[in-house]
């Protein structure tokens, strides 16, 4: 029987710099286990995706409460969306608006891929893999391409990034070279083959990032990475793509 953890010890919360603070889930497998970002601005605070919804973000991570907060999904899997309904203003990409307002083990991937084996320590009690689901958290503004998530004096580009998800978006901040990439690009193992992936939508996705001056991405899994390793994942992506 696997261990469970204390509510208190599920979240684990690192500040780095450029008023980023990294948040994620340790006792999940790493390969499942999704970035939460905190982004501090002057007027407003952005959280982009927030984690599978297990243990309350609002409850447990306190910088998520402290200020206005924007709470962007890069795209509606189950992993990334957990505690969506916690806050007020959500943000989405229209193309998976329905999906975060109508979530389903199915449509979220919860199914096949939440059950025990996900886990190093389970989450606390009443947790069960077999019941787990998201909580529907309908979208307050809709995103499509080119659109301005705004901080006041900081400013995030929307990119619409289709592939992995038809939703799927990246956040660009071009003053300070910071993307925050979702699941389309990240360094690891990336999935390219969900019931709504599309192969050509990837292609056109990873084509457009290459080109982005980026000096940092954070992504939706792994760690972070410069610009060197951003042309080389992509660069390589794309050679054996169209070899």
């Amino acid at each position: 029987m696997m261990d469970r953890a204390h509510p208190a010890d599920w979240w684990r919360i690192r500040t780095l710099s450029d008023g980023v603070t990294w948040i994620d889930e340790p006792h999940i497998h790493e390969f499942y286990r999704c970035n939460v970002w905190h982004i501090r601005g002057r007027d407003g605070d952005m959280l982009v995706d927030s984690g599978m919804g297990v243990v309350s973000l609002r409850e447990w991570v306190p910088i998520v409460t402290e200020r206005p907060l924007q709470a962007v999904a890069s795209h509606t899997h189950f992993d990334h969306i957990g505690c969506h309904h916690e806050f007020p203003c959500r943000l989405c990409h229209a193309a998976e608006a329905d999906l975060l307002a109508d979530p389903t083990r199915a449509n979220t991937l919860a199914d096949p891929y939440v059950t025990d084996d996900i886990f190093t320590t389970l989450p606390p009690q009443p947790y069960l893999s077999t019941a787990y689901a998201v909580k529907a958290a309908p979208a307050t503004r809709i995103l499509q391409d080119g659109d301005v998530v705004d901080l006041g004096d900081r400013h995030f580009e929307v990119i619409h990034t289709p592939g992995h998800s038809p939703g799927g978006i990246a956040l660009w901040e071009a003053a300070s070279g910071i993307l925050f990439s979702g699941d389309i690009v990240y360094d690891g193992p990336l999935i390219e083959d969900t019931y709504h992936s599309n192969a050509a939508d990837y292609h056109r996705s990873m084509r457009r990032l290459y080109d982005l001056p980026v000096r940092l991405v954070h992504g939706g899994h792994f760690a972070s990475y410069g610009v060197a390793r951003h042309r080389q994942i992509i660069g390589d992506w794309l050679k054996q793509k169209e070899a």
